[in-house]
Order: structure tokens, then sequence, then C-alpha cells
């Protein structure tokens, strides 16, 4: 008889499968039959240098699923301030003690989809990147592009925006109209837009897990934040 652990895995591939072409992301068992084993994937987000790339996550699903995270690695190589360019080892609060049980494997891959778009060279897991993106964002952006295409077969850009790591303005967006963010900065109700959901569900996740305004300014969230408005917005709370 199948363990719980199994049965609620099987269930989650399932609903990866049903989504993958909105959500970006797929994951398989590495082998017949063990759902203790998995590979995904997630493609670059676009208007980033990953744009377009398949990138390869190794993840291993502990005993203690879902109260424990699954451990999860990037097999492709990435050049991002959060993730090990040797190792592919990943620094991301909700893949540790940030893991709620409320959580699942597509929100995991999610974040880490989201990762790729929102860089966080304060919190590294690579310092030498880390220092590059904070030093050079330039260079950093040509680089990550660079190993993309090589690595994860993403297709060149002719034109790549190396700007987007220098500023933090607020972006344009799909929505224009101030109001529709609710006091919220734009650009972090956008990079959730990015990811396919609509402004007025992302403001609704944003105000069901209790996310500060803070006078309209832009601010870092915690990943366990990020992790709750991911599994509200993918009705999983």
């Amino acid at each position: 008889m199948a363990s719980s652990r199994a049965r609620r895995v099987t269930k989650e591939l399932a609903d990866i499968y049903n989504d993958r072409q909105n959500s970006g992301v797929s994951a398989d068992p590495a082998s017949d039959g063990d759902m203790t084993h998995l590979k995904g994937t997630l493609t670059g987000p676009p208007d980033t240098p990953y744009a377009g790339g398949k990138f390869v996550v190794d993840i291993k699903i502990p005993d203690g699923y879902p109260f424990k995270p699954p451990q999860i690695r990037f097999d492709t190589k990435v050049w991002h301030p959060n993730i090990s360019s040797q190792t592919g080892a990943i620094c991301l609060d909700t893949l540790g003690t940030a893991w709620s049980p409320v959580q699942t494997i597509k929100t995991a891959l999610i974040s880490l989809r989201m990762l790729l778009e929102v860089p966080n060279p304060k919190d590294p897991q690579d310092a030498e990147v880390a220092k590059m993106m904070m030093e050079d964002p330039g260079n950093f952006a040509i680089k990550a592009h660079e190993w993309a295409v090589m690595h994860a077969s993403a297709p060149r850009q002719p034109k790549l925006n190396v700007d987007q790591y220098k500023s933090v303005a607020p972006k344009t967006g799909t929505g224009s109209d101030p109001q529709q963010y609710h006091g919220y900065h734009p650009n972090m109700i956008n990079r959730f837009v990015n990811m396919g959901f609509e402004i007025d569900h992302v403001v609704e996740a944003f105000e069901f897990v209790g996310i500060e305004r803070m006078h309209g300014q832009e601010y870092e969230m915690e990943e366990a934040y990020i992790g709750d408005i991911t599994a509200y917005l993918l009705g999983e709370q």
C-alpha cells in the first residue's frame, strides 16, 4: 500500500502536470514509481537574463514531507547570487526554516522561478556572484545570460537589457492605474503579475496574508510571506 507521502506527491505531480502551461514549471519521478526522488524543470522568466532557458532541479522528498521541506538543488549551472555556481545549492528560506506544510512542490518550484526573476544579493549563496551583481550589475546580467544560453539552452537575446539591475524604479507593468495596486508598491505586485496572475488576485492575496503597505514604499518581503502568497494564488490556502 502506498504511503501517505507517496499519495500526496502523486497528487501534487498531477496538479503540476495539469497546470504546467500556466505555471512554467514541471516535475516527474526521476525513475519509475519512485515518489521520493524527482526531477523538476522551470523556464526562465521573461525580461530576465534567464528568459526561455530550461533549468533542471533535483528534488528529494524527505520522510517527514510535507512537514519537512523538499531538498532541492539545481542540476543546471546558473549564474545567480542565491544559487551556488559550483554545487547548485540554493539559499531560499521557504526551502528551509520558513517552509510551511501548506506549501507544495509546485509552490517551491514557482518560488525558484521567482528567485530567478528577483535575485537577492544581500543574502547570497554564492558570494562571488553577489559581489558582481552589486558592484557591476551590467556584466552580471551579461554573464548570467551567457550561462543561460550555454547551460539551459536559452535563446540568445541580441538586445539584452543590462540596466534592469541598476535601478529599482517601478516598472510599467500590466496595470498602469495606481489605484489597482491598493497602496502597494507596483514592483511588489508585478512580481506575481509577471507569473501570470491578475493584479486584483495578487492584491487580494497580499491582503489575505497581511502584507504591510508601508505607505507605498517597495521593500523586501520575507520568503515565508512569498510562499504564503504563492499558495493563496494557486488556491492552496
